[in-house]
């Protein structure tokens, strides 16, 4: 099933790429205004704008959908082998505290004393 989704998802792709390069610009329409013969087009008077962004929503929403079929399916095929994750050590927390150590801020004098 993967292997068809795969595929699928490739011809797709190739497919809604070529639909994008085929198209023309939004200024490439000026020269049907001038007697360029826009209603005699294969497509019809509407002219290929339609049929071309309806089939580029088309195949952008298949390509979305296999996507993320194919997100689903490898996420649901992976698998975390104990072998590969190391062990967690346990560290030892002292709780020794120096007292020798002045209090952080105050500023010992020679002679004096650090209260406690």
């Amino acid at each position: 099933m993967e292997n068809f989704i795969l595929i699928f998802h490739f011809l797709v792709a190739v497919f809604l790429i070529g639909l994008i390069l085929v198209q023309q610009g939004k200024g490439a329409e000026a020269g049907a205004s001038f007697g360029a013969g826009g209603s005699q087009t294969v497509f019809g008077s509407g002219g290929s704008w339609n049929f071309f962004s309806r089939m580029t929503a088309i195949l952008s929403t298949i390509f979305f959908v296999t996507s993320v079929s194919l997100a689903v399916i490898a996420k649901n095929k992976t698998v975390v082998d104990a072998d590969l994750m190391p062990e967690m050590e346990v560290i030892p927390f002292e709780t020794t505290i120096d007292t020798d150590v002045p209090a952080v801020g105050r500023r010992s004098e020679p002679g004096s004393e650090i209260p406690q």
